[in-house]
């Protein structure tokens, strides 16, 4: 599906679609924009295998093959792919019980989720699932960040304070910090406060300080110069350097471990097809440009596979970083590509100095992830807008919380098709009576409900399915037995009506019937041509005739005069 723009900026060439056309005298911008991004990702990313539970070389690895394979198969030019907090987030979940974190076999098995994640990717774009993406409502989104953030934010307090916590889940956790509250570690809480406050205190400046890099390259010399191990603040250790080793996960494969994984990469599979999708949509639309969702998928799903074969985790479509490279001045993915040639340097000559690094500095990077995913502002909007639609958002957080992110994701996802069914299920019909001029208009059902003496216009508001057929019968009943004057002509107004399935046409047949045996007959106006095959189909038209079909109001009108002068 393609989303046009006014200014087309696509190239017709499969590959390459989010870097041409390109502008030459942007070039220094791009490359000053990828340069900027390096420096706020990098720590990022460190932080976010902390999330994952995967080595921290892992983290530069999300920003390097998959990245770039985005960067040439994609077609949006903005969207920046590469580790995120959500999905780093389902990833751990699902994995806390199959492998002890950090260790290869974990990470052979976070890798198979990747590769399960762009296998999903792919076959959605072969079989055109990519609407699938629009089944996440932005209520729900909000709601599961949000959740996600918390958990993220409260799993890092051990770490700030240097005190060891074992249990799994928000609450577990929060348990474990109040029980070895005795246990803190003084010196490890001072490296935290002074990195979160480096970080707080450049943002507060400008949003373009790489406030965690300042943080990170900061600490890491203290740590190097004072030896902050032999005062009791650990350390990461030995971080290794050099390019990954493209390899398949080394894994048991057998159907029992796909079956035990597959409800957690179609979780990964929704977040990554929602968020991305919501992201490319927002930037096309801000900066006037097209994309294609097809070939996005195309190229997260590449993305996804050079993780897998990688040795790293799952990528996704990130706002956070793409609003960091567009702040920026990054126009295309020439910055998204420009971050992977500075990423490969760090990872070939860079890594010794992050041996120093203490683990309390990734925490306070990570805990400040966190917070940002907490929407407070997106929250109380909807709770003044939408109220309904807020306590879905605070339920789809709470289950998160409570429950863990994985079932949070499902129960966003069952809540959303919950809203948009209940939406349909309890259309706000109307009745069209006349104005005083002699216009249109709608009202209530209650009577007075009659467009003139002996004519009813009804107008139904939504697709006639299978659960509002009770109510679309209840109310044209009701119409009809309690006017003030008995109703000669009962005209249903469908240009709401998009589409009728087989349990209405049975309910309409049934209306027609019950409206023969009290005089009355049933009209249509404004029918879609898709409709009227449907009443075909269903033998409506067979019941009422074909005269009692009428492309515009006026015609109605004349045809119920003329019958009345007949008569």
């Amino acid at each position: 599906m393609e989303n046009p723009g006014r200014n087309p900026k696509s190239s017709p060439s499969p590959v390459l679609q989010g870097v041409l056309p390109f502008d030459r005298s942007r070039l220094p911008t791009e490359m000053l924009a990828g340069l900027t991004f390096a420096c706020l990702a990098i720590p990022e990313v460190m932080g976010y295998t902390k999330i994952a539970g995967t080595p921290v070389i892992t983290g530069l690895y999300t920003i390097l093959i998959p990245m770039a394979l985005f960067a040439l198969f994609g077609s949006s030019r903005n969207l920046v792919v590469g580790a995120d907090s959500a999905t780093a987030a389902i990833t751990a979940s699902a994995l806390a019980g199959m492998a002890v974190s950090g260790s290869s076999e974990y990470l052979a098995l976070a890798s198979l989720l990747a590769l399960m994640a762009a296998v999903l990717l792919i076959a959605a774009r072969i079989i055109g699932l990519g609407f699938l993406a629009d089944f996440l409502s932005r209520t729900v989104l909000v709601g599961f960040l949000t959740g996600v953030g918390v958990q993220v934010a409260t799993g890092e307090i051990p770490g700030l304070l240097g005190i060891e916590a074992s249990g799994h889940g928000t609450l577990a956790r929060l348990n474990d910090v109040y029980l070895n509250l005795a246990h803190i570690s003084w010196p490890t809480v001072f490296v935290s406060a002074a990195v979160l406050g480096v970080v707080v205190a450049s943002t507060m400046l400008s949003r373009r300080i790489p406030g965690p890099l300042i943080a990170i390259v900061g600490v890491i010399y203290c740590s190097w110069a004072f030896s902050f191990e032999t005062i009791g603040i650990a350390v990461l250790g030995t971080v290794p350097s050099g390019l990954p080793s493209l390899s398949i996960p080394n894994v048991d494969w057998s159907w029992t471990l796909f079956k035990q994984l597959l409800p957690t990469a179609l979780s990964i599979f929704v977040v990554i097809l929602a968020q991305s999708a919501a992201t490319s949509r927002a930037y096309a639309a801000r900066y006037d440009e097209k994309f294609s969702e097809d070939t996005d998928l195309i190229g997260l799903g590449l993305a996804n596979f050079g993780a897998a074969f990688s040795g790293t985790f799952v990528v996704n479509g990130s706002p956070t970083k793409t609003e960091m490279v567009a702040s920026a001045g990054g126009r295309s993915q020439v910055a998204q590509l420009t971050t992977v040639a500075i990423v490969l340097v760090v990872i070939l000559f860079l890594t010794k100095p992050l041996a120093y690094l203490p683990s309390a500095a990734l925490s306070a990077i990570v805990f400040l992830i966190g917070l940002k995913l907490i929407d407070l502002r997106g929250l109380t909007t909807i709770y003044k807008q939408a109220r309904s639609e807020f306590w879905v958002a605070a339920a789809t957080a709470a289950v998160v919380v409570l429950v863990g992110v994985e079932q949070g994701i499902v129960f966003a996802v069952v809540f959303s098709l919950i809203d948009h069914t209940r939406r349909g299920y309890r259309p706000k019909n109307a009745a069209i009576v006349k104005t005083e001029n002699g216009g249109w208009h709608s009202k209530a059902l209650t009577p007075p409900n009659q467009f003139e003496p002996g004519l009813v216009i009804y107008r139904f508001s939504h697709g006639m399915y299978y659960a509002n057929t009770q109510r679309f019968t209840n109310e044209a009943t009701a119409i009809v037995q309690g006017s003030d004057a008995k109703p000669e002509w009962f005209c249903i107004d469908a240009s709401a009506i998009d589409e009728i399935d087989f349990t209405a046409g049975y309910a309409l047949r049934s209306l027609v019937e019950f409206l023969h045996e009290n005089g009355i007959r049933l009209v249509f106006t404004l029918v879609e041509p898709d409709v009227k095959a449907e009443l075909d189909r269903y033998g409506v038209t067979d019941l009422i005739g074909e005269d009692a079909f009428f492309d515009t109001g006026n015609r109605l009108l004349d045809a119920f005069d003329k019958r009345s002068a007949a008569s």
